[in-house]
């Protein structure tokens, strides 16, 4: 007898019904008959009292099950010793902004580095627009960047946090910037201060696009870091996630402005490629960051 015939054994012992036991295994009625049949001439017992509408385990059976669940179980136990864990090591190529850097990866590189001290990292810092790009191209193995409105093919996603997109402004130009109480923010005529590319651009885009305005336009930019300097120099009104603006070393020279319009937020993450998921440094980072968000949540979202 082997393993498989066990398994049968246990499942056939366990729903009693031939063809049920059958469609477990994914055999023939005819397949499993005949395996049942060899572990009877093997043993000289008769495991199963069949008839034409029920089918009884015998006593002979229930012993042997027992014996069949304990050498499984034996035999697992065996193939698990045998199993030696991939070696972590090499090196791990990262791409984040600045902003990911401080306020995303630290606590998480830091578990990382005492987990598998001998995977060498790499970590570039750039625009954020350009991460799911960077690894597409395969120059990355992972990168912190926005979820993108649409899921690119091959590439997996890992969220960590959610930030609003906010409308920002100097103070002097916020001062001059007349609002009634119930009167949104109006855009028509207001310089702005915008992404060249990203998320952030196409969603404002497309709010103006809906509302048709023709937004004034007074300067464009890599980055959205680079956006909320321009804005304290007065050069128009911009719009930036939360995230970035908490972490600007320019963020109380600056006002958020109120009934400004709702764009939807930014849903923050790793993002990798199915193909350097393969690899073991990769899939430890991924695992860390997956176990991080998880003990992060409340416990009533969990």
């Amino acid at each position: 007898m082997d393993i498989r015939e066990l398994e049968i054994f246990i499942t056939t012992a366990e729903l009693l019904h031939f063809g049920r036991a059958s469609q477990a295994c994914n055999l023939s009625p005819a397949a499993l008959t005949r395996t049942i049949q060899r572990l009877e001439e093997q043993l000289g017992q008769t495991l199963f009292v069949r008839n034409n509408r029920t089918v009884q385990i015998s006593a002979a059976g229930e012993r042997f099950r027992i014996y069949a669940r304990q050498a499984l179980h034996d035999f697992k136990s065996f193939q698990d010793l045998l199993t030696v864990p991939q070696k972590v090591a090499g090196t791990l190529s990262l791409y984040a902004s600045i902003t990911a850097v401080y306020s995303l990866l630290p606590d998480l590189l830091e578990l990382y580095r005492k987990a598998y001290p001998e995977v060498h990292l790499d970590l570039r810092t750039g625009a954020a627009e350009k991460a799911v790009i960077q690894v597409e191209s395969g120059e990355i193995d992972i990168a912190v960047a926005a979820l993108p409105e649409r899921r690119n093919v091959g590439i997996e996603f890992l969220p960590i946090m959610t930030t609003p997109l906010v409308f920002i402004a100097s103070r002097q130009l916020a001062a001059s910037i007349i609002q009634k109480a119930d009167e949104p923010l109006n855009l028509n005529q207001l310089p702005l201060v915008l992404p060249q590319s990203g998320l952030s651009r196409r969603r404002l885009d497309k709010w103006l696009k809906k509302n048709r305005i023709v937004p004034k336009i007074s300067s464009e930019v890599s980055g959205n870091e680079a956006i909320i300097p321009m804005v304290h120099l007065g050069c128009g009104i911009g719009i930036v996630p939360q995230l970035v603006l908490d972490r600007s070393p320019f963020c109380n020279d600056v006002i958020i402005l109120q009934r400004a319009p709702q764009l939807e937020s930014y849903v923050v993450g790793l993002c990798s490629s199915q193909r350097n998921l393969q690899k073991t440094a990769v899939q430890a980072l991924w695992q860390l960051a997956e176990k991080q968000s998880i003990d992060a949540l409340p416990i009533e979202n969990i």
